[in-house]
């Protein structure tokens, strides 16, 4: 496995825990505005035609041909902070996103959001 520029060339392919247990598949990567670092993807989980997005922090991530494997456990990220397969994150949802994965979090200088999906 290797580091990538630009994760987001991976969107569609599978999304493994960190002992290869699929997690569902990569939809969209959210950035951390401040940084302009991934921070979060959205992973596809459920059945076809139906099915949620939740969040996985992406830092540490690798990519492999078929695959993206993140640092969290698949149970873990099972119960995660999520989205309808149309919906996208409000900004006072990000606080909690952050505190279920127990990272520290922070809005910009003038208050404004820190995530940004591209």
């Amino acid at each position: 496995m290797f580091d990538v520029d630009d994760i987001r060339d991976w969107v569609g392919l599978a999304v493994v825990d960190q002992e290869g247990s699929k997690i569902g598949s990569l939809e969209a990567v959210y950035f951390d505005t401040s940084s302009d670092q991934a921070a979060f993807a959205t992973v596809k989980v459920g059945l076809p035609g139906g099915g949620r997005l939740i969040f996985v922090p992406v830092t540490g991530a690798k990519v492999a041909p078929k695959h993206l494997r993140v640092m969290t456990d698949k149970k873990l990220a099972k119960g995660a902070p999520s989205i309808d397969t149309d919906g996208q994150l409000e900004s006072d949802d990000e606080p909690g996103l952050y505190a279920y994965y127990g990272l520290p979090y922070e809005r910009g200088a003038n208050g404004e959001r820190r995530l940004g999906r591209r």
